[in-house]
């Protein structure tokens, strides 16, 4: 029996709060900083972030394989938090200086720093929470949804303050990475570990664990899903801001109404959490990963063919249902498929580095891309692109075992009813 850790959820939760916060004050409008306030064309800034996807890339692997091994222990987490606790000096004082000067050596540096803090750090954490829930009874889209809500505060106010002075945006960083840091050093480990040890999952993760992954077939189709669906679909969300602010008059009308948009955008994000593990309990894995993939094609594919401001909005706000769908059942299907003592090195591969991959590869392509073409013609290419690959994962996933015991016993290949008794529901 797990023991109830109520003190340790809201210490957990606070944690993603304030993590969120500080990637949100310094991320959320980062291609907007890159364009006004550095003076960046669309080509260079996909180079920028290229470098950040190829930073994310090489740091991940370590940082999953790092995080399996440390267990619960907080080491990698006071790393991060003392890197977001350092974003303002940095971004203010070396970052900003060094992409007016040498744009290509002030994006190996900053993507060095951003990856360490923000990029890789984001799948550290959200592993290192879902593996609190299974230790500690936590659900986990209960905990992700204060991470939304940390996202979405934040950028409300970044939103106004840019327009102000965009170094404001920088100094919330640092705030929030001292407040992370604080949080951290609240959390009673010694409850967390009694429980882990309950629930059977001390094993120490050895190297062969990991490597074996590579050799399961299950591995890559779950790798081709994610770099071709949903890494496009993180190439597509980069620029994404630039795109929409230049529906409106000037540019500070724009970035204000972005900023608006986004926090509306994630508060309905942080609501529907709490609902995402109902919709995969009965969707399943596979199904959950797949309808998470036709909302991002339609957004995709809506922004492309959208001519007004509102359009694009509502485009935007489809992203509030996609999310959580999608992480819950990125988490869902690591847990029935393969290992669960693996879930970091499994998340921060399988859906970070993959990704970041895709983001490495096409990001100066697609900013080429929106300099020449457009953004509206470049988005119904991509469109296009996640299309081909959904198709391919609806062969290539694996249905859930469960489901697929069940759907033998029934004699009947249907979707199990979305009416049933909350009895059956499955955490």
């Amino acid at each position: 029996m797990r023991l109830p850790l109520k003190r340790e959820y809201w210490l957990v939760s606070g944690l993603l709060f304030f993590f969120f916060f500080a990637w949100s004050s310094s991320y959320s409008l980062f291609s907007i900083w890159l364009h006004r306030v550095i003076g960046l064309n669309g080509t260079e800034t996909g180079f920028i972030f290229a470098a950040n996807a190829i930073a994310a890339l090489l740091i991940q692997p370590f940082y999953g394989a790092l995080q399996d091994r440390l267990g619960l222990s907080r080491k990698l987490l006071v790393w991060i938090g003392a890197l977001l606790a350092c974003a303002a000096p940095f971004a203010i004082h070396v970052y900003a200086g060094l992409l007016a000067h040498n744009v290509v050596l002030g994006a190996l540096v900053g993507a060095a720093f951003l990856a360490f803090a923000m990029l890789a750090g984001v799948g550290v954490i959200e592993s290192y929470t879902e593996r609190l829930s299974r230790h500690a009874g936590f659900e986990f889209g209960t905990t992700r949804m204060w991470g939304s809500l940390g996202w979405a505060a934040a950028t409300g106010v970044v939103g106004v303050v840019f327009n102000i002075d965009p170094d404001i945006a920088f100094y919330m960083s640092s705030a929030a990475g001292l407040a992370f840091l604080l949080i951290l050093s609240r959390l009673d480990m010694d409850a967390f570990r009694n429980n882990e040890v309950q629930a059977g999952e001390s094993t120490p993760v050895r190297t062969a664990d990991i490597l074996q992954l590579l050799r399961l077939p299950r591995f890559w189709a779950f790798s081709l899903f994610l770099t071709g669906v949903a890494g496009v679909y993180m190439i597509y969300e980069q620029q994404f801001p630039v795109y929409f602010a230049s529906f409106f008059p000037t540019p500070e009308e724009g970035t204000r109404a972005y900023g608006y948009l986004n926090s509306s955008q994630v508060l309905v994000e942080a609501v529907l959490m709490l609902f995402a593990p109902w919709v995969v309990a009965r969707t399943g894995a596979k199904y959950g990963l797949l309808l998470a993939g036709t909302i991002m094609f339609v957004r995709i594919l809506g922004s492309g063919l959208a001519t007004e401001a509102w359009t694009v909005g509502a485009c935007k706000m489809l992203h509030a249902i996609e999310v959580p769908i999608l992480l819950v059942a990125v988490f869902k299907y690591i847990s029935v498929n393969f290992d669960a003592r693996l879930s970091a090195t499994l998340y921060l591969v399988s859906f970070q580095f993959a990704q970041q991959l895709t983001a490495m590869l096409l990001s100066p392509a697609v900013g080429y891309g929106y300099d020449k073409v457009g953004f509206a013609s470049v988005y119904l290419l991509l469109a296009g692109l996640v299309g081909l690959c959904l198709l391919l994962s609806w062969s290539l996933l694996r249905a859930d075992p469960s489901r697929k015991t069940s759907r033998a016993a029934d004699g009947a290949l249907e979707l199990p009813a979305i009416a049933q008794s909350a009895n059956h529901y499955e955490p």
